[in-house]
């Protein structure tokens, strides 16, 4: 399954049975057959990356999509939506990591939950400080080495220095905001104390042979980002672009360091792939990575660099939002044969059974901001070729047997919500911003009250979030969260003086009834959460630092979430 070659001609997209282009001499199969060329493409053509040997001597990449995503059988019926890092457990280092995901997924599907939704797990750069967002992360390709549970790696359990490490990070659990700067140390130098034993492993030399050049290049980054500070724009001229030969020769001058964070790798994806075992995964796919990161870093030639992603005004957001993270080049990638949409929807497809993308809207635009504007108000829209985008996307999807849900909240043009529904994707759909109820949702969509970056039901119920919001003094739209609130009374069917945990309970009960193919809880909500884990455009806020009111072992103990839970199991 290699990708479309970058740096080409951009490909061609023929479905089976439709007009091939004018002068096809022959077809280059994917798996290595060929074909002869014709006017049409034969209706048994393979889906893939083919390509087209012309008469003139030209290959033009050619992509035969099934043009709609899968929809696995069994990504139907209920489950939690998990911050996962806000997941405490008498286990962890003061951190929710995949030991802890493994047992919310054991006990999850006890419930009768059918899977489990989970915040974006990618990257972030080495080093302290580490980054705290889940949404800016280094490289959505790779993961973050934070969630690993140290003490299930191998030879760990009766490791001297690793036992007094997590003696040192018991004092960590009951901080009141999450410390990743004081947890990633002591992880760090117990894995390298396990490094140090470690003497190779078959399967650890097969993974670095399936992963390639991407896992290379990434584990180059993490050893020059370890040894120079600030931006990669800012570092020695040989090393600012990951195909110059400098950075090849760290395979051999740094191969130990190197081969430590490939390895890194290889032990998130055994732990990650344990966890999906105990229940089916829903993972997280941010709408880009940091400036300074490793995949601006890979794929710099198909960036903008002079823009970031955002978004216009709008009531939650009256300022607009900035994310801070670039655009791809809609030119440049489709000039590069979209390599690196196709690598990251392949990595991030083949470790569960959906994925979430983040601001699916991006497909088709994306509200760009000009570096240096003073305000995300002053950004415009630029297209992206839709039709394209999602021909990949359901190819990548149908090999992999992997659904895909579309966050499509906020603004959203006349035109794309048909077209994700046409292409077999869910829609994403909140009580929130719902003027309907429940049972009159659409059956191809999730159904939620919240996300991470919106009130949490008891939030908006107690009033707190909205006295977080005013006692900041950035602009604040109080009449939308009132608005919210009348919406939350009247969908649990509550006077306003009903306490938190029945609202809750109720609110969850008429969620139920929407007969969309997935519904999900927040954990937030199951601990009765007052503070969202994100308010967007609040810098001096600890967004997503916010631990879950209630330990895991609370959480099994809780009445609520077993309500919850019941109400969820018997959906309509």
């Amino acid at each position: 399954m290699r990708p479309v070659d970058a740096g080409g001609a951009p490909p061609v997209f023929v479905r089976p049975g439709a007009r091939l282009p004018s002068g096809v001499q022959s077809i280059e199969l994917e798996n290595g057959g060929e074909r002869p060329g014709g006017l049409l493409l034969t209706g048994d053509a393979p889906y893939g990356y083919h390509h087209l040997v012309m008469r003139d001597g030209r290959r033009v990449p050619m992509v035969t999509s099934p043009g709609r995503c899968a929809l696995p059988d069994a990504l139907r019926g209920w489950g939690w939506a998990a911050q996962l890092y806000a997941v405490r457990s008498r286990e962890g280092w003061g951190i929710g990591d995949l030991g802890d995901l493994r047992s919310l997924g054991s006990w999850s599907r006890r419930q009768g939950a059918a899977m489990l939704l989970v915040n974006p797990l990618h990257a972030v750069r080495p080093g302290i400080p580490q980054e705290p967002s889940p949404y800016f992360p280094s490289s959505r390709l790779f993961r973050n080495p934070i969630y690993l549970r140290i003490q299930d790696l191998p030879g760990a359990r009766d490791h001297p220095e690793v036992a007094a490490l997590l003696r040192m990070a018991r004092e960590l659990r009951d901080a009141p905001i999450l410390e990743r700067d004081r947890v990633m140390p002591l992880k760090l130098r117990a894995l390298e104390s396990l490094w140090a034993r470690f003497r190779g492993d078959k399967d650890f030399d097969a993974y670095v042979a399936r992963e390639g050049t991407l896992l290379d290049r990434y584990a180059c980054f993490c050893v020059l980002a370890e040894r120079h500070a600030g931006s990669w724009t800012r570092w020695p001229a040989r090393y600012r672009h990951s195909g110059n030969p400098a950075v090849g020769e760290l395979m051999t001058t740094d191969r130990a360091r190197v081969d430590f964070h490939r390895w890194l790798q290889w032990l998130l994806d055994g732990q990650l792939g344990r966890a999906g075992r105990e229940l089916p995964l829903v993972h997280d796919l941010a709408v880009g990575f940091a400036p300074d990161g490793a995949d601006a870093w890979l794929w710099q030639d198909v960036v903008a660099s002079d823009a970031r992603i955002g978004a216009p005004p709008d009531d939650f957001n009256p300022a607009g939002q900035d994310w801070g993270v670039p655009p791809f080049d809609p030119a440049r990638l489709r000039a590069a044969g979209y390599a690196p949409l196709i690598a990251t929807m392949r990595r991030m497809m083949g470790a569960g059974i959906g994925v979430r993308i983040d601001h699916v809207m991006g497909l088709f635009r994306l509200w760009w901001v000009p570096l240096g504007a003073r305000d995300p108000s002053a950004g415009a829209y630029v297209r992206y070729p839709a039709g394209e985008l999602l021909d990949i996307l359901a190819l990548e999807s149908v090999r992999a047997g992997c659904g895909v849900v579309g966050e499509d909240l906020g603004t959203v043009e006349s035109g794309v919500r048909s077209a994700l529904h046409r292409r077999g994707l869910l829609s994403y759909r909140l009580a929130w911003f719902e003027s309907r109820p429940p049972d009159r949702y659409p059956t191809q969509a999730l159904a939620a009250l919240t996300t991470h970056d919106l009130p949490t039901a008891a939030g908006v119920w107690t009033g707190a979030d909205l006295a977080e919001m005013e006692s900041t003094g950035r602009p604040v739209s109080r009449q939308a969260e009132l608005g919210v609130r009348r919406k939350l009374r009247r969908l649990a069917g509550v006077s306003d003086g009903a306490p938190a945990p029945l609202v809750v309970e109720r609110a969850y009960a008429a969620l139920a009834r929407a007969p969309s193919r997935l519904v999900v809880a927040t954990l937030d909500d199951a601990c009765l959460a007052e503070r969202r884990p994100n308010m967007p455009g609040d810098v001096a806020r600890p967004n997503w630092s916010i631990p879950l009111p209630r330990t895991l072992e609370q959480l099994r103990r809780d009445r609520l979430p077993r309500r919850i839970a019941a109400v969820l199991n018997h959906r309509g």
